[in-house]
This record gives C-alpha cells, structure tokens and sequence, in this order.
C-alpha cells in the first residue's frame, strides 16, 4: 500500500480499536543536516487484542524538521518485511480478531 487512500483504512481501525499497541524504536541511525534530521531503523512490539497477539517487526525511517524553533516530524515509513506478518497484521488491526 502506497497512498493515503490505501492505509487510511488500517490506521483508523487500529486507532479506534481496543487493542493494545506497544512500539519500540531500536537500532537506529541518526543522520544530520541543515533544518532537519532523519532517522532510520527498527521497531519491534506487539499488536494484542483478547484473542491474540502479533509479534511485530518492523523496518521504520522518521524525518523531523525545524519549524517555529520546534523539532516536528513530517515523515514515518515503516515496512514489515515479512509477507505472513504483514498479511495476519493487517488482518488483526481490520478484522479486529
């Protein structure tokens, strides 16, 4: 899924549901430059609901930049690379199983 239009669905089920979410950023690198930095990295955690739990992993990249003296980020991407993974999150987070 590439477009708004495609993952709007998954995050208002996710953000609406009564799951519990728990999201660990972890080796990551930190890249500079001027008014704004990125970050690249993992993520690991869980998607659990009263019938189940999903292991995640995920593959993250966050970009902040300076605006009004405030650091703010204007970019995540995350990727699960596992293609069963992806597939029985999704279904989870949209089915709410």
């Amino acid at each position: 899924m590439r477009r708004w239009i495609e993952i709007r669905p998954v995050y208002e089920a996710l953000f609406n549901s009564p799951a519990e979410v728990y999201v660990e950023f972890f080796d990551f690198s930190l890249h500079f430059a001027e008014e704004m930095f990125y970050v690249v990295g993992r993520e690991r955690g869980y998607f659990k609901t009263r019938n189940n739990t999903i292991e995640l992993f995920i593959r993250t990249s966050r970009i902040f930049r300076i605006s009004g003296g405030t650091w703010k980020q204007v970019h995540h991407h995350g990727s699960i690379d596992d293609p069963d993974l992806q597939k029985r999150y999704q279904k989870a987070v949209l089915k709410g199983k």
